[in-house]
């Protein structure tokens, strides 16, 4: 298997409302509309979708047990990597705006870095994170030594 992730899918109690927060709140492109029934945006790298929670569940198989993430961890973060300690505050600031909610402030933490993290409608959540020894390729993907 090549070493690539091509999608990120996230199943969400309501595709209407999860698009606006990503799309309208969080300035995400993409040209799917929830009346198709599944959002694809395209980020740096990797597409993000979006896809009802029980059709996920029912097409991954008939016999999983439905467990809505919604005020729990599943033990998965997606990370959104900036280049300033601003940018960090600002993105968590829009996320709140748009409808999400602030899981822990953004702040000095262990190894070296700054960040915060949110939660987007669905409890999915978000780590936005900033350190001064990070580089970026020209389309934002992090470089990874």
């Amino acid at each position: 298997m090549e070493p690539r992730i091509s999608i990120v899918t996230l199943g969400v109690e309501d595709l209407e409302r999860s698009y606006r927060f990503y799309h309208d709140g969080l300035g995400f492109p993409t040209s799917g509309q929830p009346e198709k029934g599944i959002i694809f945006f395209q980020t740096g790298g990797v597409c993000l979708a979006l896809y009802p929670f029980d059709k996920l569940a029912e097409d991954i198989s008939e016999n999983l047990v439905l467990q809505h993430p919604a005020g729990s961890f599943s033990g998965v973060t997606l990370a959104h990597n900036t280049r300033s300690r601003e940018e960090v505050d600002a993105v968590l600031e829009q996320a709140k705006q748009a409808g999400g909610a602030i899981i822990k402030s953004a702040q000095d933490v262990f190894w070296g870095g700054y960040s915060g993290y949110f939660s987007d409608p669905d409890g999915h959540i978000w780590e936005v994170a900033y350190a001064d020894f990070w580089q970026f390729h020209e389309d934002g993907r992090l470089v990874i030594e």
